[in-house]
């Protein structure tokens, strides 16, 4: 049985090194094999690869997502039919910087756009999403539950998407062991436990945008901003919104369908001189001093616009605002009133099974 099921998919390798798109179901089939360890690490690492190699199709990301969700999520239900909405991005971008996506969730959690984020550990840099979230005092650790109940009372939660009590079957131990960018990337990225309607999505190739939005658009998103930031003179980019250079976008709506359109921080007066300012500290202990400082306003760097700027693209997708100067303005004003750092008070008592150790662990990084 296991060497018939490596014959055939084998041969689906096979078809993707010979540039052959797969069905929906096809690669929602081939996901399933691999979730299910039913093959060889060798033939699920080909098969990643070569499907990477190859080029994504949407049809092909789709059957990803649809195989994680719901053979490897922890579903959960939200009160009152709260909108959530996701901001994360795909990691194994070519420059990395620190953890943007994290401080422009919690500005926009502080404006009252209820986020449901899922995120992972870093695998090629020191800040992944997790990794941030946990050295900032919260409990990544804990159950789905818990999670949503900070959303409901907070406006913000983090499920984390290598944890067992939120991807229980198999999403760990893969995404552990890969340090490439992946189809698995993007489609476990969108397998939030919430499943938001509403989102902004970094991803790490501009090839990736296009797919990437048609993929969000099928699995039922009714508005979402799908992005690559680049780096002036460079072939690096970034899955955040860049004040480096050039943000490529695709803007999902539910009444006129996708369209694209570009941001030019030199033209919002947000141009960063230097783009190293966004790289991350040395180690985390570092960078979770310095992130809490910027979410406390004590940070007028360059950090502080990327920040802005990624949180304006959020209060755009959540239509809280008509056009992207006034939604930057509208984030500005929250990070410089302290509200966001008040959010990020609440959010590490909200999700923690130890509030008082967790909130003793955030004051240590602003003393």
């Amino acid at each position: 049985m296991f060497q018939t099921l490596n014959h055939k998919f084998g041969t689906t390798v096979t078809r993707l090194i010979k540039k052959e798109n797969l069905t929906r179901e096809e690669a929602r089939l081939a996901f399933v094999s691999i979730l299910n360890n039913e093959v060889t690490d060798m033939h699920q690492g080909s098969f990643l690869a070569s499907l990477t190699a190859k080029g994504e199709s949407k049809q092909e990301v789709a059957g990803a997502w649809e195989a994680i969700y719901n053979l490897d999520t922890t579903k959960v239900t939200l009160k009152n039919g709260i909108k959530v909405v996701d901001n994360c991005g795909t990691g194994m971008d070519t420059f990395k910087t620190f953890n943007i996506s994290t401080a422009a969730s919690i500005i926009a959690a502080a404006g009252g756009v209820p986020m449901a984020r899922h995120g992972a550990r870093a695998i090629t840099s020191i800040c992944g999403t997790v990794d941030m979230a946990e050295a900032l005092g919260v409990d990544v650790e804990c159950t789905a539950e818990l999670v949503t109940k900070s959303i409901e009372t907070t406006g913000l939660g983090l499920f984390n998407g290598m944890s067992p009590n939120i991807h229980p079957r198999a999403l760990g131990r893969i995404l552990s062991q890969i340090n490439f960018g992946s189809t698995l990337n993007i489609a476990a990225s969108l397998a939030n436990p919430a499943l938001p309607s509403i989102g902004v999505r970094g991803v790490y190739s501009k090839a990736m945008i296009k797919p990437v939005a048609d993929v969000m658009k099928e699995i039922g998103y009714k508005s979402a901003i799908v992005l690559h930031g680049s780096i002036d003179e460079s072939d690096k980019g970034m899955d955040e919104a860049s004040i480096c250079g050039i943000t490529h976008c695709s803007r999902i709506c539910e009444k006129t369908g996708i369209n694209n359109f570009i941001i030019d921080p030199k033209k919002l007066g947000l141009a960063a001189k230097n783009c190293n300012e966004l790289s991350p500290e040395k180690n985390i202990k570092e960078e979770s001093k310095r992130f809490a400082k910027l979410l406390n306003n004590r940070e007028n760097s360059a950090r502080k616009d990327a920040a802005i700027l990624n949180a304006g693209l959020i209060f755009l997708a959540a239509d809280q605002a008509s056009n992207i100067e006034e939604a930057i303005e509208k984030a500005a004003k929250i990070l410089e009133k302290g509200t966001a750092f008040e959010t990020l008070e609440k959010w590490v008592a909200a999700q923690n099974r130890q509030p008082e150790k967790g909130l003793k662990k955030l004051y240590r990084l602003v003393q």
